[in-house]
């Protein structure tokens, strides 16, 4: 699992792993969760939040407990422990899910993390641009139409553009992002003219980049699959042993989904779409020519 300069590529999935892992082997050995628990002498639910991967940062003294309960081998051992290690590395949006009562909180799930950790991006948003690909001037008109309050408009921007950096990447980590946007998403009215022009040669300029793959729908296509959803799927550079995760936006709330039939069927769902738009090279033929006439 490759390391950025500062730890923070992989951790979520370190993490995620760890979890996974950890079920697999209590499962191997015959053992309840309650059981667990009983002979740990651990209040009931804490094994429950780890399997579950509803833990914040792993603690390494649980993770031996739980191997000694177990009779996992010195190397399953060495496995476990570094990838706890690992998961425990500093991670940016941290600062952006602090408390839950917290009227700021951006972050509410492990979206950001998984997010800079996948290889392979794919997205679909019917009406509005893909938050890595949005300027600050369209961010900022999209915060301001929503009830949230001005301190939240102004951490969530910041955490957005923070997102985006996952694009710009040097060192072997960027991922591949396949995004599909609509025809609808680039004909509202917001800003200034020159704010909505200069967010599609944004677009343009993006979808010029190797790693990035553009598509648009089109009003004169008529309907096409996926006409209300709004799907995230990552796909991570091991996938045999990470699997991909689905997420899905609404206007309050970032829903994750984990659960092996969802993940394919959204995923085919987001082939159907991606296989209705048109191809990335007439999509960036159509923006150069929307951008001269945009309104």
């Amino acid at each position: 699992m490759a390391d950025s300069a500062h730890g923070e590529y992989g951790a979520t999935v370190a993490k995620w792993r760890l979890s996974r892992r950890l079920v697999a082997i209590r499962k191997r050995v015959g053992m309840r969760v309650s059981e667990v628990d009983d002979r740990l002498g651990w209040n009931r639910g804490r094994l429950q939040r780890i399997e579950g991967n509803r833990w914040t940062l792993p603690d390494p003294s649980y993770i031996r407990d739980l191997l000694r309960l177990y009779g996992a081998s010195d190397k399953e051992q060495d496995e476990l422990l570094d990838l706890a290690q690992h998961g425990r590395a500093r991670l940016w949006w941290r600062d952006y899910a602090v408390d839950k009562n917290d009227e700021t909180r951006v972050f509410e799930n492990e979206f950001p993390g998984f997010e800079n950790d996948a290889a392979r991006i794919s997205v679909y948003m019917p009406l509005v641009i893909p938050g890595l690909l949005q300027t600050q001037p369209y961010i900022e008109a999209l915060m301001q139409a929503g009830p949230k309050p001005t301190a939240w408009r102004e951490r969530a921007l910041e955490a957005r553009l923070r997102r985006q950096k996952i694009l710009d990447r040097d060192d072997g980590t960027v991922p591949r992002l396949i995004a599909v946007v609509t025809e609808a998403s680039l004909m509202y009215r917001w800003g200034t003219r020159a704010d909505r022009r200069n967010q599609v040669e944004h677009l343009i300029t993006m979808s010029r980049r190797p790693n990035l793959e553009l598509r648009l729908l089109r009003f004169e296509d008529g309907p096409h699959p996926g006409m209300s959803s709004l799907i995230n799927v990552f796909e991570f550079p091991d996938d045999k042993q990470d699997p991909s995760v689905v997420y899905l936006e609404n206007d309050t709330a970032i829903q994750e989904v984990t659960r092996d039939e969802d993940v394919s069927a959204y995923t085919v769902t987001f082939g159907r779409i991606r296989q209705a738009a048109l191809a990335s090279s007439t999509t960036t033929t159509y923006l150069e020519k929307l951008v001269e006439t945009l309104e």
